[in-house]
Order: C-alpha cells, then sequence, then structure tokens
C-alpha cells in the first residue's frame, strides 16, 4: 500500500499541518513560514495514529534489517515506542545532550554494541536534530541505518546534510504530496500553491522578504 497520500489526508484533517499564506508561522530558528508541522497531535487521534504506526512499520522495510528503533527526542519518541511496539523489537531514545544529573545519559535503553539501529524523527527540516542523534549514536559505536520520518519539508539543506553524513533517509510523506492533497481537497488554492512552492524553493529568502514588507506596510 502508498501510505503517502494517506498520510497527507491524515494530517490534514486532524490539522497537525497548518498552511497560511497571509500570516506564517515562526518557527523556533525564527524563520517565517506558511507551513507548520505538530505530529505529536497525531497521538490524540487513534485513527491517524494507527495509520501513521502502521506507515513507519511498512517504511522501515526499505532500511533492511535491524535490532532496534530510536527515537529523536522529544517529538520521536512516541512514535518510535508505537512501532518497537508494532514490531516487538527494543527501543531506546536519544536526548538532545546529556542529562546533568543521574547517569548523564543522553542514550537511553538497554542497547547492545554493535547494534543496527533505525531513528525515528517527527519530521525533517533541515535535518540538524536528526543527523545529531545519528552521529551521537554513531560515537558510541552503534551502526544506523537510516533515519525515517513522518514527514519531509524537502528542504534543499537537509538534502546536504545527510548526504554529507552518509545517512540514509525516508519519510511516510513529504511537502510536494502534502501540496497535491491540499490542492485537491480545496484546502489551499492555486494561489496559495504558488506562495507554498516559492517558500520551499528557498524559505530564507522568502521569510526576509515577507518580514520586509510586513514592515514596510507597517509604517
Amino acid at each position: 500500500m502508498n501510505y503517502s497520500r494517506i498520510v497527507a489526508s491524515n494530517l490534514l484533517q486532524i490539522k497537525a499541518i497548518k498552511l497560511n499564506t497571509q500570516s506564517p508561522f515562526t518557527w523556533a530558528s525564527g524563520i517565517k513560514s506558511p507551513i507548520y508541522c505538530d505530529n505529536r497531535i497525531s497521538l490524540s487521534h487513534p485513527p491517524a495514529r494507527n495509520v501513521i504506526k502502521e506507515a513507519l512499520a511498512e517504511k522501515s522495510k526499505e532500511f533492511g534489517a535491524f535490532d532496534m528503533v530510536a527515537g529523536v527526542a522529544t517529538a520521536g519518541i512516541a512514535h518510535g515506542a508505537l512501532l518497537a511496539d508494532f514490531l516487538n523489537m527494543p527501543f531506546s531514545y536519544v536526548r538532545s545532550e546529556a542529562k546533568s544529573h543521574g547517569r548523564q545519559n543522553q542514550i537511553e535503553g538497554d542497547l547492545k554494541p554493535g547494534q543496527k539501529i533505525l531513528v525515528i524523527e517527527d519530521l525533517i527540516s533541515t535535518g540538524g536534530s536528526s543527523i545529531q542523534v545519528v552521529e551521537v549514536l554513531r560515537q558510541e559505536g552503534y551502526e544506523v541505518v537510516g533515519v525515517l520520518a513522518i514527514f519531509d519539508y524537502q528542504l534543499a539543506k537537509s538534502v546536504l546534510n545527510f548526504a554529507r553524513e552518509k545517512c540514509k533517509y525516508a519519510s511516510l510523506c513529504n511537502y510536494e504530496t502534502l501540496l497535491q492533497e491540499a490542492l485537491e481537497t480545496d484546502y489551499i488554492s492555486n494561489d496559495q500553491l504558488t506562495v507554498l512552492k516559492e517558500w520551499n524553493a528557498d524559505p530564507n529568502s522568502w521569510s526576509e522578504a515577507f518580514s520586509k514588507n510586513l514592515k514596510t506596510n507597517w509604517n
């Protein structure tokens, strides 16, 4: 089964993905974006959650054999645990940095030397958080078979980053598929589609231009 459009449809229906070309969202990095994705919302919707879980299980086959599933803290933990449970496999997760107390772990779980690990992320923008986890696992002697995410913004920077790290990655659905689904279901217009494509081609320039126009109009 091709889950790409099914997952995109579910994410739009439960409003895990929101599109707004007139009042763009501000990401943690400060960049303005006409799209915002929060796949954690799917955890509150069993039908969508089950679709994502089954899709992750099917897509994980593309990475070959692996011994453990590891979630990227924090958003990848729940989906990674659901996948591990579905596959009846061990689960672990990796923090962005080691704890400052207790055992000061950065990797949580009972991992064995040389294990092959599939990393689960909720979404990929630049790929920074995923690649950080890959590097941590590799430094500890584990073999990362790849990164599997629910959604991929398909930004050029992420492609370069994963290529530099020689790390395979995939997603259940991506920006292009999402726009197709949104257009065909009248979630967005053709004019909005044009804006969304312009942002995806160069997010930084689009963000700077929007902020500049906003400041000009305000003055």
